[in-house]
This record gives C-alpha cells, structure tokens and sequence, in this order.
C-alpha cells in the first residue's frame, strides 16, 4: 500500500513532505473552512436532509418521555452519577473511566486544552471539530491525509513517530471508512495519546472494530462517543469520554462545573438500557441494509464514483462539477454535504446520508437527472 503523506497547514504545495493524498486531494496550501457543518445546508431551508448524519424519526417517542420526566427536577443542580454508571455499565468498565460532555465537540475542546501535545496529528479525510480546536488551543497541527487509491484506508506506519497526540475517526466521517480496531491499536504506545472519535460506532452492526472495551488495557487510548447521531439529540448536546483515570482527571479540571445538563443525563442514562441498546442495534442493521439500496442506485450512475467500503449512516461520492450538481440538488429539493471542507478532499465530493429506500429512489432520481445521466 502507497502510505498516506504528512503535511502541514499553511505551507507551500511544493515544500517537501507535502503532497496530495488523494485525487482531487487538498494540499497543505489550502486551507479549509473547519467550521463549516452540515447543518449549514438545510438550515431555514425546506429540504429533504442528506446533509446531516442525524438518524430521520429519532428521538423516539419513549426517549422524549424520560427528557420531558427530568424537567421535574430542573431546579436541582444536575447529578451525572447516575447516568456515568450506566455508561460505564455498558462498556464493561469502572465509572472513573468515564466523563460525560455536552456532545463530542466538548470533548475535542478538554483534550485540546487539558493534554500537554508537542506534535498532535490529525488523521484526514475525517470529523473538522478536532483540528480546530487543537488550533483554538495554540497547537500547530500535523495531517496525514488517506488516499482515495488506497480506500482511505489507515496505515498505521504513515503516522510520525514524533507524534504525541493522534486523532483518527472510526467508521471515519467523511469516508464511512471502518478501519480494523488491530490497526487503530498499533497507534497506541506510551507517551502519546490516541483519540478515536467512534461517534458513528453504535451505527455499526456489532460495533466491530470498537476499541471502546480496551481503554485502560491500551496505553493512551482515549474513546469518544456521541448520543446524538443515533438517538436524534444533537440539540442536547450530550456525549462522553472513555479513558484512563489520570486522563479523565485532567479532562475533568478543565471542564465547567455542571456541564452537561439534567435532561441530557436522563437522555444518557436511558440510552445505555438494555432495551436501548437492542433498539440502535437493529436500528444499525437497517441503516447497512438502506446503505445497500443507496449504493446499487449509485452504481447505477456512470459519472459517480464511491469511496468505500462504505460502514456508517453515510456514504461519501465522487463526482465532476459536485459544486454545481449541489446546486441541482437544491432546486430540486434535496440538501447534501460538500465534502471540499473536509482536508484531504477537493471540490469533487459530496457526503450523503443514508436514508430509507424510498427516499433514496427520490434522491438518486434527481441525482440522475441533474447529471443529465440515464441509469446504466
């Protein structure tokens, strides 16, 4: 396998050690908007979403109940101990390995403030939020970027040595790219931290390849997890960290005091359930087999190229002009994710969603009809 390449931010296309990862990649020298969302492409817009990877239909009624049970207590400083037992109770360790956040966003921002990182590196294409708190935090941020010739797939050997803080996703936003957990662990070693953003795991059938049972066994191993995606609760904000005691120690000092609020603790603590659990994993064997069906009709389009395998509630295309078939989109009421925010990427990605069948054949033939392609 080709490895991907180390750049840098900011420096020239030319300098040595800087080169695009992929085709249509971006290089060091052009810098990205990390801020951009894909919440900004439906926003006050009546548009069919396949911008946003939030689950359609969610939160489900039952899990709006015990929100709207918790607002009772709204006059009492919120107490997460309740639902960090569950959290831990379902990964299968201690409640000292676990700190709840308002959302994975928070999360990025402790590390990026609390962990003491010489060299952090950032493994792209992948989630934006990271890198740019790592900047907001005064760090200078290194890249390796994945090839689309290698499926975006991590080599664990094109990581610097040097490197002290790693962040890679798994299954990977933008790519929908599940590398195995065995390659994800040949990053940890002692004296650096290893952050795996597995905010799409629970979208997994089995969640395969989660290193989330391992914190505390791999040295540095830090785990994220987000409650959003699955369960429809981004406006709650409510995620959490798995990690090592002196890690969440740290995380915990740099945290304000009652972060995370009584609803999004409620939200937290039902979601661990067992009847929960069993719920996002069927919820996970419906969103591969709707995958599927995208993909056959994908394929049915000569111009479209998919990046995959594909392994989480999205899928990532490659396709020429995607700026202006973008716009087509809109016009004709759908909303998708451009993917040249994204380092690593270029103006020839778009992410989309998976959504249910039917939406699909809707999409896919508008899809058509923008690329003005009759289906193969």
């Amino acid at each position: 396998m080709r490895g991907p390449t180390l750049s840098t931010p900011g420096t020239a296309a030319d300098s040595p050690g800087v080169t695009a990862g992929s085709a249509g990649a971006a290089t060091g020298s052009e810098e990205v908007d990390l801020r951009h969302h894909g919440d900004a492409e439906v926003r006050g817009a009546d548009l069919t979403d396949l911008a946003v990877n939030v689950r359609t239909g969610t939160p489900p009624a039952w899990l709006k109940a015990r929100i709207a049970a918790s607002l009772d207590g709204l006059a009492a400083y919120p107490d997460g101990r309740p639902a960090r037992a569950a959290v831990a109770a379902r990964h299968g360790l201690p409640a000292e390995r676990v700190l709840l956040t308002a959302g994975a966003a928070e999360a990025f921002v402790l590390l990026a403030r609390a962990v003491r990182a010489r060299r952090p590196v950032v493994v792209h294409p992948q989630f934006t939020e990271p890198e740019a708190a790592l900047r907001d935090a005064g760090h200078e941020v290194g890249r390796v970027l994945l090839a689309e010739r290698d499926g975006f797939r991590l080599d664990p050997a094109a990581v610097p040595d040097e490197a002290d803080l790693v962040v890679v996703g798994n299954p990977t936003n933008p790519t929908s790219v599940l590398h195995p957990a065995d390659a994800v662990a040949a990053l940890a070693r002692p004296g650096r931290t290893l952050v795996v953003d597995e905010a799409f795991m629970d979208a997994v059938p089995g969640e395969r390849e989660s290193l989330a049972g391992r914190v505390g066994e791999l040295p540095g191993l830090v785990v994220l997890r987000s409650l959003t995606k699955t369960w429809g609760l981004a406006g709650l904000r409510i995620g959490y960290v798995l990690a090592g005691a002196d890690t969440l120690t740290e995380l915990a000092r740099a945290q304000p005091l009652w972060p995370v609020s009584s609803p999004a603790l409620a939200a937290a603590e039902a979601c661990c359930a067992p009847a929960a659990l069993a719920e996002a994993e069927a919820a996970a064997e419906q969103i591969a087999a709707d995958r599927a069906h995208l993909l056959a009709r994908l394929g049915a389009l000569p111009s479209v190229t998919v990046a995959g395998p594909a392994a989480g509630p999205f899928v990532l295309v490659r396709l020429p002009g995607a700026a202006a078939v973008r716009t087509g989109l809109r016009a004709r009421g759908f909303a998708v994710r451009r993917g040249d925010t994204f380092p690593g990427l270029g103006p020839d990605w778009l992410r989309l969603a998976v959504r249910d069948r039917a939406t699909t054949d809707r999409f896919t033939a508008a899809l058509a009809e923008v690329l003005g392609a009759a289906p193969r």
